[in-house]
């Protein structure tokens, strides 16, 4: 019979057995990239000096160039006139901003004072992961578990601009209001709106626009098929090649710190593979209570349970210094983040299988 669609089927109603070898072996390539980048900051210690001299203000530009071939093909596949339509149910944008806005925040605090109370610099470092949304590495984890694509993209967006609103007001409530209003030590968070407008523009606004032509151009001139089926097809793989080269580069800079001081990275470790769980577990579990269809549910689940590291590093270094150890907090956010949150794309993969059975078979 003669094919008579030319809309190729949505994300979420791609089975997880036809993810590609690339995609299915990810767990094991992040685990080779990650020791990779340790050997080689240990084997060459000037390395860290030298990737660390290589930045825009206090953009580092290695970690730019891998976090925007990452980002780019993901933008890519979005069908951005589709984006307004996702964001219009109120069900799944109310749960995301109030997981990425009130949750997460609160969550990160209690963490971080309950497992790093005696560490100050620590402390204040993990909190300041726990202000910053992500809006990069979460686009990969929604794609890899079969998210919604315009969905996605739509949150990440609107993260994009409270997080411009927001990052400094929450970072004043929760280093000097809250910890004063409970009889804790305070700190002061002294970052400009234009640090974050920055970052924000750097890491999202350039592989958006670029995603956005490429579609558009692409699209209008070789038709939706060619550019679904063949240009996609191409440029898929860099994303991964992109994820693969900023844990290179994320851990050949912070190598040395992190065998030199082991015990820190362990008790910030720990609260941090905690909030991830909890806050993907959280948002996943009431999103299925409140009926949202998996690829939706997807979506929120890991745009609430990822943090912005690069904006959160960025912070740190320019407000406390390259060597403080809120940087270092920073810095170990994604170096967790990363394995955590590939292994719950496997079980967001089986979330689909044993929730929503039904409706993928549907489809």
């Amino acid at each position: 019979m003669t094919r008579t669609t030319t809309t190729p089927p949505e994300p979420a109603v791609v089975a997880a057995a036809e993810l590609s070898t690339l995609d299915r072996y990810l767990p094991v390539w992040i685990g080779l990239a990650m020791v990779f980048g340790i050997g080689i900051g240990r084997v060459l210690p000037d390395l860290d000096d030298w990737l660390d001299e290589i930045t825009i203000g206090t953009v580092s530009v290695p970690i730019a160039i891998g976090l925007l071939a990452m980002m780019y093909p993901v933008l890519a596949k979005v069908r951005y006139t589709r984006v307004g339509e996702q964001l219009g149910d109120r069900r799944t944008l109310g749960l995301s901003l109030v997981m990425n806005w009130i949750v997460g925040p609160a969550l990160m605090f209690v963490l971080a004072w309950t497992f790093l109370g005696d560490l100050p610099e620590l402390r204040t470092g993990l909190i300041i992961v726990g202000l910053a949304r992500c809006i990069a590495m979460v686009l990969i984890w929604n794609d890899l578990a079969c998210g919604n694509r315009e969905l996605g993209a739509g949150l990440v967006a609107v993260n994009s601009v409270f997080q411009i609103v927001m990052y400094s007001v929450l970072g004043w409530f929760y280093l000097t209001v809250l910890p004063g209003w409970l009889g804790f030590e305070t700190e002061r968070l002294d970052v400009g709106i234009w640090e974050i407008a920055r970052s924000v523009l750097i890491f999202l606004g350039v592989p958006l626009l670029a995603g956005f032509l490429t579609r558009t151009i692409g699209e209008k001139r070789r038709g939706t098929v060619w550019y679904e089926e063949r240009f996609l097809s191409r440029i898929g793989p860099v994303a991964l090649y992109g994820l693969l080269f900023t844990i290179v580069v994320l851990f050949a800079l912070q190598g040395e710190r992190i065998t030199d001081r082991p015990v820190d990275v362990a008790r910030v470790a720990v609260p941090l593979l905690v909030y991830f769980v909890t806050m993907w577990f959280g948002s996943f579990t009431a999103g299925y209570r409140l009926g949202l269809p998996y690829d939706r549910n997807a979506s929120v689940a890991f745009t609430a349970a990822g943090n912005n590291f690069e904006l959160a590093i960025a912070v740190a270094i320019a407000v406390f210094g390259v060597t403080s150890g809120q940087a270092l907090a920073g810095t170990i956010g994604p170096l967790i983040e990363v394995p955590v949150l590939v292994g719950l794309v496997y079980v967001s993969l089986w979330a689909r299988r044993r929730f929503y059975a039904r409706s993928v078979d549907t489809n």
